[in-house]
């Protein structure tokens, strides 16, 4: 049991800027990175894990050799680690896309839906983004204005500010705004259907593929309803999220990893030590640093001027 630093895996999209390597102290050999995969063990993007007895191997061969119990009695029901956490730096607006259910994604393919929440770590003055249609619309016309490239005007379009949280349950058409960085977390799913990418071509000159057959079938196309989630940033069936503050709390912010779930801590801002209660082990931490912390650990401690992310099933 313990306490696991994780290096994250870097995509370079086009649609990316450089805050994250600038800002973040994410290592990455290209000039730019749109997104940061800090605690994965998806087969596109797993992140690694740095220092200790494991250094450079991936956080998912750890767990295989440490055991599934390392994941939480809350993880036993999913077949392989069941989230993913990103920071996502958009320079230019992202792609409109739309993810699909368990149910449907595991018959078309061969994988879990994704339901997923962002937290805004930062915004730009007059960033936005959308997030599901401003009144309900046919499907007759949802698929008229993706021919006819009118369906923006009928999304359902937000203004964003630091610390707003967003939670996205399949079937809710959406798209991060440019000048927009925040943290995704996810199901384990790399599912996405995209609807419109503003035509934009790569380096190649090539159109990112469209999947709006797919896209028709499961959008809801109705006007989103917010998500009640009581005293925690956000709680589904998937994952719960809270925020923690070292400076709200006398220099000192405590968690508790029980036999229930791991935890994944993301820090967002500021820095300070993290060790588990009676343990000398000690880890600097800094703004963009992620660890995994295995389940049954007991109370780990922050001691600093830190903020955080906490996740766990």
């Amino acid at each position: 049991m313990g306490i696991y630093r994780c290096r994250p895996a870097v995509k370079d999209y086009l649609w990316g800027g450089d805050r994250l390597i600038q800002e973040w102290n994410i290592k990455t050999k290209h000039e730019t990175a749109a997104e940061a995969w800090v605690l994965s063990c998806h087969p596109d993007g797993p992140c690694v894990i740095e220092g200790g007895e494991y250094d450079g191997r991936t956080l998912a061969e750890v767990i295989q050799e440490l055991g599934r119990e390392v994941l939480g009695t809350d993880a036993t029901v999913y077949d392989d680690f069941p989230i993913l956490i990103k920071l996502i730096d958009a320079k230019n607006d992202l792609s409109i896309q739309v993810h699909p259910s368990d149910d449907y994604a595991l018959e078309h393919e061969h994988q879990y839906g994704k339901t997923e929440a962002w937290y805004i770590l930062d915004a730009k003055p007059g960033a936005s983004l959308y997030y599901g249609f401003r009144e309900e619309i046919s499907a007759e016309e949802f698929a008229d204005r993706i021919r006819k490239g009118t369906l923006t005007e009928v999304l359902n379009r937000v203004g964003v500010k630091k610390g707003d949280m967003f939670f996205i349950p399949p079937g809710t058409l959406h798209a991060i705004g440019s000048g927009i960085l925040l943290a995704e977390i996810q199901q384990n799913s790399n599912v996405t259907y995209r609807v419109y990418d503003y035509d934009r071509q790569d380096a190649a000159g090539n159109k990112r593929e469209l999947h709006i057959d797919k896209a028709l079938e499961v959008t809801d196309r109705k006007r989103p309803v917010p998500a009640e989630h009581g005293t925690h940033l956000v709680s589904c069936a998937y994952f719960k999220v809270d925020r923690s503050s070292c400076t709200e709390n006398g220099g000192v912010t405590v968690g508790i990893t029980d036999e229930s779930s791991f935890t994944g801590i993301l820090v967002i801002d500021g820095e300070g030590e993290l060790a588990l209660d009676g343990e000398s082990e000690v880890f600097e931490c800094s703004k963009g640093d992620s660890f995994f912390v295995t389940a049954g650990s007991g109370e780990w401690r922050v001691r600093g001027s830190a903020e955080l992310l906490v996740t766990t099933v």
